[in-house]
């Protein structure tokens, strides 16, 4: 077994700063994670995470990961109220002006808040003896050695301590601040190059509102935009008995945050499960937006020159258009690849990671950019392979939608546990080809009979 290095700092308790310090209990002797925030109860929401307050989705392969690094995750989580089942069964997926058919994917979905699942593991990882956190802490800069060619530490200031600032010594610093990440500003003052930065401007818009939830009521429900639909949703059974509803649109399609005016906007969505949630009018608290202007990604990888005992992780390297949750599910996995990079040394580390990382976020940045450059208005690079993929699953979704197996190539798919291409694979490819042969070649869902006006706040 290689040695334990001494000491590791993680910037940010975001989930993936606490999945990545999760991988890096494994390889150093002390993992130190840094937050600016002061972190609430378990299961309460936090300033530095405003899109807490809405619907996340834990795909089912960021579910299996966490509960690799977790064991028992998810029937505590069920314990404390949290609703599992076959993903294909417990929820309503409405793609493509489809509703697609349920039946058993094997993927076991959780329908959790953020602020319990993220409270969670912060409690199971300050559980482990060689973790530890400090919260309102400042991160103000790195320190490096003489060549600028490693980076040594960080220069903090802790609040608590009436806001002297500190030089901390760490092997391994590890960037998981988030969007706002100010490594690239850092790494220029250093000498090295900013790294290369993709954006696709979407406008996203979402308002989130909490009902009661019945008894009886398990089956969540996700609308996808579509040239059928351009608003999305997500109605996600909550512990609590409660439904958290997340709705939302692009370009100047903003939903309300008045009751009247939520309900309205929700009423326009094809989804009847929606309707009556939002008509019984059980509403707990009150109606929150988030504005989210682009999707970015940090292309580190590129980079020929990068300072050693230096990392940038989750959405510092890669923040997706949130209405598709692949933010959680892409730092577990990222979390994976850390640990296995680890375990393999710590020489090129940086450039073997962020070589790593770029393969994982390829996926979910290929579906996000690929459904959000469907819509005409939205301004990117469009390549032929993109317009084929769309085109296909144009063929895809109205077979999807009386064929169980071909609705669970797709969630699998989406739930990144599968890749892309094993939606052209032939058992699934003659199967899309049969089915749009026998309803009728070409024929697609039909369009919603009223499209939904625009709205802008």
């Amino acid at each position: 077994m290689k040695p334990k290095g001494k000491h590791a700092v993680v910037i940010g308790a975001s989930m993936g700063g606490l999945l990545a310090a999760r991988a890096l209990t494994e390889h150093f002797e002390r993992v130190t994670i840094l937050e600016r925030d002061h972190l609430p109860q378990i299961g309460h929401n936090r300033k530095g995470v405003p899109q807490g307050q809405h619907a996340h989705g834990l795909l089912g392969r960021g579910r299996e990961v966490m509960e690799q690094f977790f064991p028992g995750l998810t029937q505590d989580l069920v314990a404390q109220g949290a609703l599992s089942g076959d993903t294909q069964d417990i929820v309503r997926w409405y793609a493509g002006g489809a509703v697609l058919a349920s039946g058993q994917s094997g993927l076991v979905g959780l329908a959790v808040s953020r602020p319990l699942l993220e409270g969670y593991i912060r409690q199971r990882l300050m559980a482990m003896p060689e973790v530890g956190l400090i919260e309102n802490c400042e991160v103000l800069g790195l320190t490096h050695s003489e060549d600028f060619s490693r980076v040594t530490g960080l220069r903090v200031l802790q609040r608590s301590l009436g806001g002297l600032e500190e030089h901390w010594k760490a092997d391994l610093v590890l960037d998981a601040s988030g969007r706002g990440s100010q490594s690239p500003r850092w790494l220029e003052a250093m000498g090295y190059l900013k790294p290369e930065e993709e954006r696709i401007k979407i406008d996203v818009v979402y308002a989130t509102a909490h009902f009661r939830r019945l008894p009886d009521e398990r089956n969540s429900v996700v609308v996808a935009r579509s040239e059928y639909c351009p608003r999305g949703a997500a109605m996600i059974a909550q512990e609590g008995d409660r439904w958290i509803l997340s709705i939302g649109g692009f370009l100047g399609d903003h939903p309300p945050t008045d009751l009247e005016g939520f309900r309205a906007y929700a009423l326009e969505l094809p989804s009847p499960e929606v309707h009556a949630v939002v008509n019984r009018g059980e509403l707990l608290g009150e109606i929150v937006a988030f504005k989210y202007p682009a999707s970015l990604r940090r292309h580190y990888q590129k980079l020929g020159r990068f300072p050693q005992g230096y990392l940038v992780f989750g959405d510092a390297l890669c923040s997706f258009n949130p209405v598709y949750g692949q933010g959680m599910t892409s730092a577990a996995l990222q979390a994976l690849a850390l640990r296995l990079e680890l375990a393999r040394g710590t020489q090129q580390l940086a450039h073997r990671f962020f070589r790593a990382a770029s393969a994982v976020v390829d996926t979910p940045w290929q579906i996000a950019a690929g459904n959000d450059l469907n819509d005409p208005r939205i301004e990117g690079q469009r390549t032929p392979k993109m317009r084929f993929v769309n085109w296909y699953l144009g063929k895809l979704f109205p077979v999807a939608q009386h064929d169980p197996a071909v609705a669970k190539a797709f969630l699998k798919v989406t739930n990144l546990v599968a890749p892309p291409p094993s939606l052209m694979m032939p058992a699934i490819a003659l199967r899309v080809l049969w089915g749009n042969i026998k309803n009728g070649l070409g024929r697609n869902p039909q369009p919603l009979a009223q499209p939904p006006k625009t709205r802008s706040v």
